[in-house]
């Protein structure tokens, strides 16, 4: 059933998002999307006396045992294993067409445990080069052919929107929705920032984004807020065009608040999911207001230990992407150290080979790869490509050049142990302060979070560069090794992770 077509139909929409969203795999979606009746998460729909028993027993230590943390959180319609798509190049010579080579990776992704899929700007035609702009397909038949072959897989996909930026060239744009020269230039991207307080600017863009959801049976949106700070300190654009409504400040950007918290209820509506975007590490400012279910960070950001410090906290859920045009790591393993201890997981970059082509395309005015990283960053990716046709290929410009083949099966290594520790219904106690886990204080370099289900979790980051040595109270098996002898004693090695669970 079309989505436009399923709202018609009435109020069953708050049904299936009360259980479809919540479920942990495809089945239970899968049931929903033929119209047979929702299904309920486990832990409401399929746990037994003794799976209530152990839950609530586990909580009880947690909530007995552990005096400190920096939060505590109930894990609810999570799905952590996510993959960003690249569906083909874009500036292009030719639209992208998915053909067996996606059947096959999107196999792969299934398989991997990917759950959502989220494409990003190269789904559409956004300098109109074929016909089409920023909120259409740049191939619309070849991108409902994509859309049916994830949800044939049970998995979900989510479309690129921007509630900020429009190119400028582009001649639905109005320069008085944006203030002079505020703007972003770099690729082929000449994008205007436009004033979340411009009521032309709303009545063009919110249609626009609902129909990007509506007209493609997409299952929800990734929003690039294109937003870099509010208009407390900063003239309008013209003082006919926005109103001032809301108070502005240096913690609360209002207008900002207002307008994705509209776009959140519309989606929440259809079901479906929003991921959020908003510049760096940064969140946004928006008080109370839930305005998304995913928060994606790490853009630009040109430390993984920085970036670690600075979203620990922010609201779940937290998805990391460590951009390695800008951070170093010392290898993919690095990325799970920084992101599993505090309830995040990062996103793995898939689909077809980004070749970098999309620097090249003849009558695109770009920049000199000097002045401009997009532009020299995607030329080194094609002088890589060129040189290595075979691979390993590098997936998305924030991914590794040259590419990595060790990545995937890290991440497919990561998240393997990671589901059963975030299953639906689980509490978890982000790093923890004063507690009875230890017979005695960790290092002050060591950070352990636990999380409480049918089975009790702990994880142990160790953030420094020597091995350390520590006493759990009660046995522990190691997750990467189930079959291990439950153990109190445990040596952790230098900038490394373990996900441990307690013996029964």
């Amino acid at each position: 059933m079309k989505r436009r077509d399923f709202l018609k139909a009435g109020g069953g929409a708050s049904l299936v998002g009360a259980w479809g969203a919540a479920s942990v795999g495809p089945t239970a979606q899968a049931a929903a999307d033929d119209g047979a009746a929702p299904i309920a998460p486990a832990v409401l729909g399929a746990y037994t006396a003794e799976d209530h028993r152990q839950r609530l027993q586990n909580i009880a230590r947690c909530e007995q045992g552990i005096r400190t943390s920096m939060r505590k959180h109930l894990v609810t319609s999570y799905l952590p294993g996510q993959a960003c798509y690249n569906l083909g190049e874009y500036p292009c010579r030719k639209p992208w067409n998915p053909d067996e080579y996606d059947e096959q990776e999107l196999d792969r992704l299934r398989d991997h445990g990917i759950q959502l899929i989220h494409v990003f700007d190269e789904w559409n035609d956004a300098v109109g080069l074929f016909g089409g702009d920023k909120y259409t397909a740049l191939n619309p038949d070849g991108f409902r052919r994509f859309v049916e072959m994830v949800h044939q897989r049970g998995m979900k996909v989510l479309a690129y929107v921007s509630t900020g930026f429009l190119d400028v060239p582009n001649s639905d744009f109005q320069p008085h929705w944006s203030r002079k020269d505020d703007t972003l230039h770099v690729g082929y991207f000449n994008l205007a920032r436009c004033s979340p307080s411009s009521a032309g600017w709303r009545a063009y863009v919110l249609p626009r984004i609902m129909g990007v959801l509506d007209e493609n049976n997409v299952d929800g949106i990734y929003i690039d807020c294109g937003y870099v700070t509010n208009s407390y300190n900063k003239p309008p654009p013209t003082e006919d065009e926005v109103v001032l409504a809301f108070e502005e400040t240096p913690t609360h950007d209002g207008a900002l608040a207002d307008m994705l918290a509209l776009i959140y209820a519309e989606v929440k509506r259809r079901s479906g999911i929003v991921k959020l975007h908003i510049s760096g590490a940064a969140r946004p400012r928006v008080g109370d207001l839930k305005v998304y279910d995913y928060l994606w960070v790490g853009e630009g950001v040109n430390n993984a230990d920085g970036l670690r410090e600075k979203v620990k906290n922010h609201l779940p859920y937290v998805v990391p992407c460590i951009d390695r045009e800008f951070a170093a790591v010392a290898n993919e393993e690095e990325d799970y150290l920084h992101s599993v201890p505090y309830m995040q997981f990062p996103i793995l970059h898939a689909g077809r080979p980004f070749t970098g082509e999309r620097a090249l395309i003849p009558g695109i005015k770009y920049p000199s790869a000097e002045k401009d990283f997009w532009v020299r960053r995607c030329r080194e990716i094609w002088e890589q490509y060129q040189a290595n046709p075979d691979g390993p290929y590098t997936y998305s410009i924030w991914d590794s050049v040259p590419g990595n083949a060790k990545i995937r099966p890290a991440h497919a290594r990561w998240l393997k142990q990671y589901l059963p520790m975030v299953e639906e219904g689980t509490w978890a106690w982000l790093e923890i302060g004063e507690s009875d886990f230890f017979s005695e204080a960790i290092p002050s370099n060591v950070v352990a979070s636990a999380f409480a289900n049918r089975q009790l979790h702990l994880v142990v980051a160790n953030y420094g560069k020597d091995a350390v040595k520590f006493q759990t109270t009660d046995a522990y098996v190691p997750a990467d090794d189930p079959g291990a002898t439950a153990t109190k004693d445990w040596t952790l090695g230098g900038r490394s992770l373990r996900i441990l669970h307690r013996s029964v």
